[in-house]
């Protein structure tokens, strides 16, 4: 199970910003070692306990966030986004430029998430789990938040079988010694 952010990992958002210059880089290379894309629009981000201290941070910066009870909330909404005992969690955005179009390919594409799957070293396909909450009657939010469980197993692809989005990416060695270690944390 990947590991929560505690309040005491939280800088205030002034000696973060005094120290960000000094912490951003490692966040990055995290967040860059966990980024992968799928065909032309699916974009995800597996994260990380690292990944989500540093967008805590961040909201918090950009927010001026000072109040407990909204430091606190950041940190609840952002640990959700993190894998339990043997899963990988992960933020999906659907990046499509042109505003009419995304509206349309959002509507055509309400059901993407039950069909998104790591491809695990068997073959075996692990199928996302979704918040519910993040998809509309009609329509598809373009962030979505998913987990996927692997059992412990470091997956070797994402894919998708929906038929307008049918594909796969393979891992590289360097992100499934990312998701190794935050499948062992």
């Amino acid at each position: 199970m990947t590991k929560t952010v505690t309040r005491d990992e939280v800088l205030d958002f002034v000696t973060y910003s005094e120290k960000r210059d000094e912490l951003r880089p490692h966040f990055l290379e995290q967040k860059d070692r966990r980024r992968v894309q799928l065909g032309e629009n699916l974009y995800f981000l597996f994260e990380n306990h690292d990944t989500t201290l540093y967008q805590i941070q961040e909201m918090m910066r950009a927010e001026k966030i000072v109040k407990e009870a909204d430091i606190l909330h950041e940190m609840t909404t952002y640990n959700e986004l993190l894998g339990g005992e043997g899963e990988l969690g992960c933020s999906l955005l659907i990046g499509i430029d042109d505003p009419a179009e995304r509206d349309q390919k959002l509507t055509r594409w309400l059901g993407l998430p039950k069909h998104l799957y790591l491809k695990l070293p068997s073959g075996e396909r692990a199928y996302a789990r979704f918040d519910p909450r993040q998809i509309g009657d009609d329509r598809l939010s373009s962030v979505q938040y998913l987990k996927f469980v692997t059992k412990g197993e470091v997956p070797v692809a994402i894919g998708c079988d929906l038929d307008e989005l049918s594909g796969e990416t393979a891992f590289s060695e360097e992100q499934r010694e990312a998701f190794r270690e935050d499948l062992s944390a």
